[in-house]
């Protein structure tokens, strides 16, 4: 049955002429009249429409021309990727494949090597606080990367470098979502050990787990265009260093359960580092307006404070990133505020965040220094109102506002709801 339904369906158009054949010959059956009659009457109507001959001719030379005229116009137009020509290669495409998904895998490759630098760069500032140098310049180094057409190594390897807290890794994640890239994530400080190197380039044969793929092998694999981020690099094990430098060198990297060799060509690699914070940030601030002289020197700290001088060697370029200060900072404290209390199924009211409390924060992070970020103040914080948060989600309140009580405490309070405030009125 499921063979039969496709025949019939490729076999319709041979049908329709036969049942209109069988048609024809019916009527003529039906129809009794000589051959001299039915000449007569094809006389008297060529003789009837005589005189639409011209405006039928003119008209057929206009619908000719129109045809001709799309014709060329839609060839003009696939060609340039704006119109997919209707033919038989594309039913052909229809009926063997998905050809939805392969227009958006060419729609997509066509957009990556055409990317607009200033758009993305525009869109990282949006949403990373305080780093809009790196984002204009990640932004220009990714467009050029993009438009090579033959490539031997990634697109491209980066290194964000500086102190905790600065939006290392959310850039990485937002690169990921702008370029409409699958992102692969990885935290390397738990591959400090000498045989975690199997947990991303799979293991050996014989071995544990040598029936499936690594986990970096693996996603490269599926998705070949991938951002992959390295978070805390500097935690690997130096075994791992080696396994990634054929990746970024030999534009590849190999599965150790097949010896596979899965290309990276297409990748994008992303470094994150949290070494010689206090260096970097005082490069940073010094050398803002010479950003080569602040790479090189950002480069030799970065050897200084131990960093493996052979992944120094094939970084396409290092971005440093500047502490975050005054109102920077209480953005970024108040965005993650803001998320803290929505992971408890609440929301802040509209200037519910007591600046004093904004005003703390920036005065603790300032005592500290580098030593800890505005996200590890704000674990203080959840710390005093986590349990004032909980009783207002029993009590069924949707939205709270938080205050400063003495003595450096944190209050969270809730106001009336409306169905409550209508409820007091009705009584």
């Amino acid at each position: 049955m499921k063979t039969l339904i496709p025949w019939l369906s490729r076999m319709m158009p041979l049908m329709m002429a036969a049942f209109l054949i069988l048609a024809a010959v019916q009527l003529a059956l039906m129809v009794n009249l000589s051959p001299t009659a039915l000449l007569h009457w094809l006389l008297v109507a060529v003789n009837w429409a005589r005189p639409g001959y011209l405006p039928a001719g003119l008209i057929g030379v206009a619908l000719s021309l129109a045809g001709v005229f799309y014709c060329l116009s839609s060839d003009r137009l696939a060609r340039r990727g704006l119109r997919h020509r209707k033919s038989l290669l594309m039913d052909v495409l229809s009926r063997l494949t998905n050809r939805t998904a392969l227009e958006e895998m060419l729609a997509r490759q066509q957009r990556e090597s055409a990317i607009n630098a200033e758009e993305l760069a525009a869109a990282l500032r949006a949403r990373v606080i305080g780093q809009d140098q790196v984002c204009e310049d990640i932004a220009q180094q990714l467009r050029r990367r993009l438009a090579l057409q033959n490539r031997d190594r990634p697109v491209g390897v980066f290194l964000l470098a500086g102190p905790p807290g600065t939006g290392k890794t959310y850039l990485a994640k937002q690169i990921a979502s702008q370029t409409e890239r699958p992102l692969l994530h990885f935290d390397m400080t738990q591959m400090s050990s000498p045989h975690a190197a199997t947990q991303l380039f799979g293991s050996p044969k014989g071995y544990v787990g040598s029936d499936t793929f690594g986990r970096l092998t693996g996603g490269l694999k599926e998705n070949p265009d991938a951002v992959v981020l390295l978070d805390e690099i500097e935690k690997a094990h130096p075994d791992v260093f080696k396994k990634f430098l054929t990746a970024w060198n030999d534009g590849h990297v190999t599965e150790a359960s097949t010896n596979e060799l899965v290309p990276t060509t297409r990748a994008i690699f992303v470094l994150t580092s949290n070494i010689a914070t206090d260096a970097l940030s005082a490069i940073a601030d010094r050398l803002a307006d010479e950003p080569e002289k602040m790479r090189a020197e950002s480069t030799e700290a970065l050897r200084r404070a131990g960093f493996a001088p052979e992944v120094l060697n094939r970084l396409d370029r290092i971005f440093v990133f500047r502490a975050l200060r005054g109102l920077d900072l209480a953005r970024v404290a108040a965005l993650e505020i803001e998320q803290m209390i929505r992971g408890y199924g609440l929301n802040v009211e509209a200037g519910g965040i007591d600046p004093a409390l904004l005003f703390e924060i920036l005065q603790r992070q300032q005592k500290l220094g580098s030593m800890a970020s505005a996200r590890d103040i704000l674990r203080s914080i959840e710390d005093m109102i986590s349990d004032s948060l909980i009783t207002a989600r029993q009590q069924g309140r949707t939205h709270v506002h938080l205050v400063m009580a003495g003595e450096g405490r944190i209050r969270a309070e809730t106001s009336e709801e409306p169905q409550d405030r209508m409820n007091k009125a009705s009584l």
